[in-house]
């Protein structure tokens, strides 16, 4: 195990408007406020994205198995932002439902918010860590 302590720094409370990229936006008020370490908790509506809901083995390097959000589904989950070289790398797994179906997963790629999202970012302060590529895993981890 390896931690690192820090102390609470801004939060930020953030509404996303319908068709509006989940990630993208994430990624652009940590560059913009400039945020390298923070957690966020996210709730409210996605109607676009994909989905790693785990691996097809427990092996090295995992082969994901994926899953695609095509219409108005419930969202609510937790992510972290970290910075890989000079970038804000998002990590974020959710709970998404609608009626009696509901996945959890990690959210990758382009994704369209649904009426609205609301995300509250909790900064980080005093903590150096970054992500890198994990040649094993062919991840790119959390590295403290």
């Amino acid at each position: 195990m390896k931690y690192r302590v820090g102390q609470m720094g801004r939060v930020i409370v953030a509404r996303f408007e319908d068709r509006e990229d989940i990630l993208e936006n994430i990624a652009a008020i940590a560059k913009k406020e400039n945020i390298h370490s923070a957690v966020f908790n996210l709730i409210g509506g996605i109607k676009k994205g994909s989905l790693v809901v785990g691996p097809e083995e427990e092996t090295l390097p995992p082969k994901p198995v994926w899953r695609d959000i095509q219409e108005s589904t419930e969202v609510v989950g937790v992510g972290t932002i970290f910075w890989q070289e000079n970038e804000p790398k998002i990590h974020f797994h959710g709970s998404f439902g609608k009626k009696d179906t509901v996945r959890v997963g990690c959210l990758r790629g382009a994704s369209e918010t649904f009426l609205v999202l609301e995300v509250i970012i909790f900064e980080i302060q005093g903590i150096d860590a970054k992500r890198e590529l994990d040649q094993a895993t062919g991840l790119t981890l959390l590295k403290l």
